[in-house]
């Protein structure tokens, strides 16, 4: 019968497909990603690997799972969330608590934080007395903040100003420009919505701590399971810095999207500022003041004996797995430029 053999080489062919279909499926390597309420700057890498495919084209089914930054790094130290961009929380869980993590990978190379204030405010020092809208203890837009007025401006919480903790930057920027508070701590790409509500960048906390920022970490259960899954995020987020730092024009939409940025000129200025300063890499220095920072927090609230040493930061990070990566994919490190570049 002639006729049946078309439908034969039909069947024999769906019959090899279903292994293919069933393999593809099987290529996607499920994941999560904490990204902060409300977006942050300092996040932008993998906001955009996330946007333009990079990590499907590793082989990740990401998704996003969004938190404040304490809940955030409860689920990463509780193996409820894979990917945590919260370096100065992972450094705290670690030193006060001997939390099992390892960094794997870097995003930001300068920090981005700011602090805005009413138009009558020129300087940090005249922050004294005021109220100024944190992030909670614990979160990198409390800690860079308190840090730099403690060790560069010998203005300590509590004492020389009080603190309302608010979770993301939209909420302390609403209360400034409702006159709830005097300042806030926020990332360098909303602090827009504030000057052009009239208020006044008093602050830029990269001039003064540098160190990376927004760098992910995971629990060391899932790193010691999942490797090739690490390295496959790497690449994902190298992608995601290059493609940054080289298309402005298609960072635009990431930018207004993820930051609640309104206009194209206003996603532009961020770019213009930002495009040089994420990086993948790992600087020693900078990655060691993250884990230094935390220290002289927690010996100023009397956690910590001052005359303790820092344990090497070195041990918590998974430096061969990043930089044998990097070097297959031949990636180019990052060459900071000041905002005026």
């Amino acid at each position: 019968m002639p006729m049946l053999r078309p439908f034969a080489t039909l069947a024999a062919a769906a019959v090899l497909a279903v292994p293919l279909m069933f393999a593809s499926a099987q290529a996607q390597t499920a994941i999560t990603i904490g990204k902060i309420t409300g977006g942050i700057g300092l996040h932008i890498p993998s906001y955009i690997a996330m946007d333009k495919g990079f990590f499907k084209d590793e082989g990740l089914d990401a998704r996003f799972m969004v938190l404040g930054g304490t809940a955030m790094v409860r689920a990463g130290l509780t193996n409820n969330l894979n990917f945590v961009p919260i370096p100065s929380g992972g450094a705290q869980a670690v030193l006060k608590g001997g939390a099992k993590i390892r960094y794997v990978v870097n995003q930001s190379l300068k920090p981005q934080y700011v602090i805005v204030a009413r138009p009558e405010l020129n300087k940090p020092e005249d922050l004294k007395g005021k109220t100024i809208g944190f992030a909670r203890p614990g979160a990198a837009d409390y800690d860079e903040g308190v840090t730099v007025l403690a060790r560069f401006f010998k203005m300590q919480v509590g004492r020389d100003y009080k603190v309302l903790s608010l979770p993301g930057d939209p909420e302390r920027i609403a209360a400034l420009l409702n006159n709830d508070i005097h300042a806030a701590m926020v990332s360098s790409p909303q602090s827009v919505r504030a000057v052009q509500g009239g208020m006044k960048i008093v602050l830029r906390t990269g001039d003064h701590l540098p160190r990376v920022g927004g760098s992910f970490w995971v629990p060391e259960e899932y790193f010691e399971k999942n490797q090739d899954a690490i390295r496959k995020f790497i690449r994902a987020l190298a992608k995601g810095v290059i493609y940054f730092r080289d298309n402005k024009a298609g960072s635009l939409a990431t930018i207004k999207e993820h930051l609640g940025i309104q206009t194209d000129e206003q996603a532009g200025l961020i770019w213009d500022e930002l495009h040089n300063s994420f990086g993948v890499e790992m600087p020693k220095d900078l990655f060691r003041e993250v884990f230094e920072s935390r220290r002289l927090d927690l010996v100023a609230a009397k956690e910590w004996p001052a005359d303790r040493p820092l344990p090497d930061p070195e041990q918590f990070l998974s430096r061969d797995l990043l930089e044998s990566t990097l070097r297959d994919m031949n990636y180019v490190p990052t060459k900071i430029n000041n905002p005026s570049n």
